[in-house]
């Protein structure tokens, strides 16, 4: 697919402004084969900016990188400023980023309770936790009837809720949201994107990996369109949804 609107100019990682994060020219392997090659991108303050893609394409393993699961080869990671790319995981949770893992990734012998807290693990404001733990409940009232239910037997879509406020308790700067509506019946699908909706409204920064174009192109601000490893779109995500190419190959049907 050849790029027809503009590329999005990233901001050199070194100096990326406050509230910026910037991949420049990152590349990631597996080994002897290239996952990620090469790419730039930005997610600006306040901002939702969606990556999306056909399966394989390496967006998870890009959000992987960001979040320091992975060291990239060769490229640079910055966020407000600052340089990411050989901290620890921890280390970066700790600089305000929080993501909301491919397949929930929740504790299934602990209760709601104990996985949202795992989320504030790090977290040196213990009084704050009450009022952030309320303002998960308000997102997800199901949560709060679920607090001492063992997280393993909830359905899909409530695990995935869960997911969602378990990152939010971090309290981050910057939400990376991985495949949120992945495995989910429409119905529960809906109701992720109504909760990532209003937490764009709330001024919540977002980069939200996400095999349904279509949904991920109608809440998101700006978006990137991945291909095998590299970006061969980006742009307004109106206009890529408007994009005949965008159409035809992302948005024939409702799975993206």
């Amino acid at each position: 697919m050849s790029a027809t609107l503009p590329a999005v100019q990233p901001t050199p990682a070194a100096t990326a402004a406050e509230g910026t994060l910037a991949l420049r020219d990152v590349r990631v392997f597996y080994g002897a084969i290239q996952a990620v090659k090469g790419i730039s991108l930005e997610v600006r303050e306040r901002e939702l900016v969606a990556l999306v893609g056909a399966n394989g394409a390496g967006k998870t393993t890009t959000l992987r990188t960001i979040s320091g699961l992975f060291r990239p080869r060769t490229g640079t990671i910055a966020y407000g400023g600052a340089d990411l790319t050989r901290l620890e995981p921890h280390q970066i949770v700790a600089r305000g980023i929080a993501q909301a893992p491919e397949g929930r990734q929740i504790f299934g012998g602990l209760t709601v309770r104990e996985n949202l807290m795992l989320g504030a693990t790090r977290r040196k404001d213990r009084d704050a936790l009450g009022g952030d733990l309320e303002r998960v409940f308000a997102l997800f009232p199901v949560l709060r009837e679920r607090i001492g239910q063992k997280a393993g037997t909830m359905s899909g879509g409530e695990q995935q809720m869960l997911a969602i406020g378990r990152a939010l308790m971090a309290k981050p700067n910057l939400l990376l949201l991985d495949e949120p509506s992945l495995g989910l019946a429409p119905l529960m699908v809906g109701r992720i994107f109504e909760v990532i909706a209003r937490l764009k409204a709330e001024g919540v920064t977002m980069l939200l990996v996400e095999q349904n174009a279509r949904k991920a192109l109608e809440v998101a601000d700006r978006a990137y369109v991945m291909e095998t490893g590299i970006i061969t779109m980006s742009g307004a995500a109106g206009e890529l949804a408007a994009n005949p190419e965008i159409e035809k190959a992302y948005l024939g049907h409702a799975g993206g």
